[in-house]
Parts: structure tokens; sequence; C-alpha cells
């Protein structure tokens, strides 16, 4: 079997990077998702039919805010900013992605014998 060419990612793991990527600073969704390819050196791709809904799940649990804005090429975008309990919400996924990828990789190191 040939190997994928992109990696679809866990569930759960978009709004967290979602809420990454906008910690730096506002953006719209293709900065959005550029912003993670980039990051992942191009093995995380995510597309717009998976990308807008969980920006609107992420807005509604207050966890991000949106506006529109001019973009760099003067066209009107929607830009997404994290808010504070945004940040608090990163901050628990992160613990909680540590501890279950610490798990999973000791799980993994078990050798058969």
């Amino acid at each position: 079997m040939a190997p994928k060419a992109r990696e679809d990612l866990l569930q759960g793991t978009l709004d967290m990077l979602v809420l990454k990527a906008l910690q730096l600073e506002p953006m719209h969704g293709w900065g959005i998702t550029e912003r993670i390819a980039q990051w992942s050196k191009q093995v995380l791709q995510v597309n717009q039919g998976s990308l807008y809904p969980a920006l609107y799940r992420l807005e509604r649990k207050g966890w991000i805010t949106s506006s529109w804005r001019t973009t760099e090429n003067s066209r009107r975008a929607r830009y997404y900013a994290l808010t504070a309990a945004g940040r608090k919400q990163l901050a628990a996924e992160r613990e909680s992605w540590k501890r279950q990828s610490e798990a999973i990789n000791l799980v993994l190191g078990m050798s058969a014998t």
C-alpha cells in the first residue's frame, strides 16, 4: 500500500492547531491553512471544508472572534483572532496533547517479548 500524500488530522486536533495558528496574530482562513502547512513542513494540509466549520465552532465557544478586514491584496476577508478564553483553552489542549502523546509513545515503545 502506497503512503498517503497527506496525513489526516486526528479527531480533535484541528481546533488546537487553529488556536495555535491564531496565537501570534489575527488571520484570515487561507492564512491559517498556510501557517499550519508551513509549520508542519507541508505534512498537515487543512482543507476549507474542514477549516470553516472548525472556525464557526470555535467562535460559538467564545475561543475566537471574527471581523471583516481588507487583506494585503486589497480584498475583504474575515479575520479571526484568539480571545483570552481561547488562549486558556489552547494551554489546556497543549497539556492534554502532551500527556496523550507521551502515553502513546510509551505504548509504541513496548517490545513484543
